[in-house]
């Protein structure tokens, strides 16, 4: 099936890292399938109709600065008929990068809100750097308040800190947007206190995990506990599965399969998707880490069809292609507000 699946499902995936390893590695090159397994080859033979770019920012002076920097990648990759990107700003654009045979959609994600807010300076003149990243990008899909730490908007994965009050009026800011907050890098505290906030305050504020796998299946405080899994569930939101061999089990290749068998046991049949999070390691000091990936998902060129293959057997072929890209596209077309 190995030919057959590449050429019937076209792929969406959440989250990568590719404009840090461009703006960042010395010598970095769009190509490289060596040091980066989201380089545009391995897109292309991966199927990839929709890479989502995320805008990465540690939280740390100079965050804004270094997000402006993958902001201005992501407008020239746009910009170079070279390499067959193509920016997706509205559902048209989508539907027909879904049925492009060369080309590769993308849309631009902020990880981290630090990346348009330094921890010191006014909210007010971090929301007007957002729109300068909206402006520059044409859209964003989501943004994670935070990432593995604490900031001025929340706690992050390996900190206790519930939502602040800059958090709150974030959620207040992107109502009505058309983008989505993303929990795949809070705290357990923040999600609780995003969504009771979104529910008391009755934003129109989608919800998505872009690149978390199910805690139940693998204990990391990277990965959704059931309650907060059953919620962006309930509220018709995208769990992106990912790839890291860390968050999976780190000593079981089958782990993946397993968390998506366990993700449609809990209901999740309309939520699954892709969000690899693909990114450039060879210079982290994480050397328990090592390596990253398992050697099926190494690569996106490979590692979309062996998850389809080995799943072709167990599940629905209406499943597999909500899993590849319907349920994704179903998503951003409901919330650009296209029927």
């Amino acid at each position: 099936m190995s030919q057959q699946a590449n050429n019937h499902y076209p792929i969406i995936d959440l989250h990568c890292d590719l404009l840090v390893y461009l703006t960042d590695v010395p010598g970095s090159k769009i190509d490289n399938v060596l040091e980066i397994g989201c380089a545009l080859p391995s897109l292309t033979e991966g199927n990839v109709k929709l890479q989502v770019m995320a805008i990465y920012s540690a939280t740390a002076p100079g965050s804004t600065n270094y997000a402006a920097l993958q902001r201005d990648m992501y407008e020239l990759l746009a910009k170079d008929p070279a390499n067959n990107l193509h920016n997706i700003a509205t559902a048209k654009q989508l539907q027909q990068a879904l049925q492009d045979k060369d080309g590769i959609g993308m849309v631009a994600a902020i990880e981290n809100a630090s990346g348009f807010c330094e921890e010191d300076e006014p909210l007010e003149d971090g929301f007007k750097k957002l729109e300068k990243i909206i402006e520059a990008c044409g859209r964003i899909l989501y943004i994670s308040m935070t990432h593995n730490d604490a900031n001025r908007f929340g706690g992050g994965n390996f900190s206790d800190k519930g939502i602040t009050r800059d958090g709150q009026m974030l959620l207040d800011y992107i109502h009505g947007r058309q983008i989505a907050i993303d929990l795949a890098h809070t705290s357990d505290a923040l999600a609780h206190d995003i969504l009771t906030h979104i529910d008391k305050e009755r934003l129109d504020v989608p919800v998505i995990a872009s690149h978390s796998n199910f805690r139940a299946v693998w204990d990391h405080r990277r990965n959704l506990p059931n309650e907060f899994a059953q919620e962006v569930i309930r509220r018709n939101g995208l769990i992106g599965m990912n790839f890291l061999r860390a968050f999976l089990n780190t000593d079981d290749p089958e782990a993946l399969i397993h968390h998506i068998m366990y993700g449609l046991d809990l209901g999740a049949q309309d939520a699954l998707c892709f969000g690899a999070d693909y990114f450039y390691f060879a210079d982290s000091p994480a050397l328990d880490r090592f390596p990253y990936y398992f050697k099926e998902h190494e690569q996106a060129g490979t590692s979309y069809n062996f998850i389809l293959e080995r799943l072709q057997n167990t599940v629905p072929q209406e499943q597999l292609s909500k899993l590849a890209y319907h349920n994704a596209q179903q998503f951003i077309e409901r919330i650009w507000q296209i029927k």
